[in-house]
């Protein structure tokens, strides 16, 4: 059985390592702060006293770190990993960080005849405790194959994302879009709960519609945007303005500013602008596209696939 060396005994590191421990991996640690350790210590694991020790005693390590200057340093600084790796040993990063970052990494390590593969989590500390884990990963598709038994032991989605630094966009994408809705979520509770309905209900009522079912990522998303289809319209974009408006024109009535609301209305009259008025909805992203200079297509995207989650998705009580 492979070595496995873990740096960073952290809120998700302490977790994710006493997860490969208990699947019967001997451990090597390493963490500046020493307490961490001995939880791990005292069910059998190796401490070390550098990253390149670590290296020199482990076949496979991971490290989980706080962002990208943490990760330059344990990778190729003094006593770093590259200091102690061995040929035919795979590094695997945890951490949200760059991916230009790991990309320059990766070629050193090469060099040394070790892997490198990106691999940063989603789950929060509940996630990297229970073993309830996405692990995005980026990198050589059969190290990958190679290693994934490890993976499942501290995490129940592993998935593979692509070359060397693929893990790490999505995981900043995925980000992104997490906080963005977070934003929004919050302007709209909170015009509802000014504008007169009960905290509880008006989560109820959001959670029970489209938003709630994650129909836009599960449904019209594969259905428009991956298709480069955007008629018969489904919802006229003309009549998304006509809501977008409605509630923005809420939110003046009440004093409740709504910065996303309103950025989004104007996105929505550019659109109408264009003539898309009788077209989905969705053709807004024809305009993002547009902006980004790149198209988003899977043309034989799997429908009924895509939308099974909401279909067995258990009813929300």
């Amino acid at each position: 059985m492979e070595t496995i060396g873990f740096i960073g005994i952290g809120n998700m590191g302490s977790g994710m390592s006493r997860n490969i421990q208990r699947a019967g991996y001997p451990m090597v640690v390493h963490d500046i702060r020493k307490h961490v350790l001995k939880p791990l210590l005292e069910e059998g694991a190796r401490m070390a006293t550098s990253p390149a020790e670590v290296a020199r005693l482990s076949d496979v390590i991971f490290t989980s770190l706080p962002g990208p200057t943490e990760v330059e340093e344990v990778a190729i600084g003094p006593e770093g990993l590259l200091e102690g790796i061995k040929k035919g040993s795979v590094y695997v990063d945890l951490s949200t960080s760059k991916p230009s970052l790991i990309r320059s990494i990766e070629p050193m390590f090469r060099m040394k005849g070790a892997h490198t593969l990106d691999g940063p989590v989603s789950g929060g500390t509940v996630g990297a405790a229970s073993g309830n884990l996405a692990i995005l990963v980026g990198g050589d598709r059969e190290v990958y194959d190679r290693i994934k038994p490890i993976l499942d032991a501290f995490g129940d989605k592993a998935f593979y994302a692509g070359e060397i630094g693929c893990g790490a966009i999505a995981k900043l994408v995925h980000n992104m879009i997490s906080m963005t809705l977070s934003r929004v979520l919050a302007e709209g509770m909170t015009l509802g709960v000014k504008a007169g309905v009960e905290p509880r209900t008006l989560w109820e009522c959001v959670r029970r519609g489209a938003v709630g079912r994650m129909s836009q990522l599960h449904v019209s998303l594969p259905q428009s945007a991956f298709r480069g289809k955007f008629d018969p319209p489904g919802f006229a974009l003309k009549l998304a303005r006509k809501d977008v408006a409605l509630a923005t024109e809420l939110g003046r009535e009440f004093d409740v500013p709504l910065p996303f609301a309103n950025l989004t209305e104007q996105v929505l009259v550019q659109a109408l602008n264009r003539g898309w008025g009788e077209r989905d909805s969705s053709a807004t992203w024809l305009l993002q596209e547009e902006n980004a200079g790149v198209e988003v297509r899977v043309p034989d995207i799997d429908l009924e696939k895509a939308g099974r989650f909401i279909s067995t998705h258990p009813e929300i009580e």
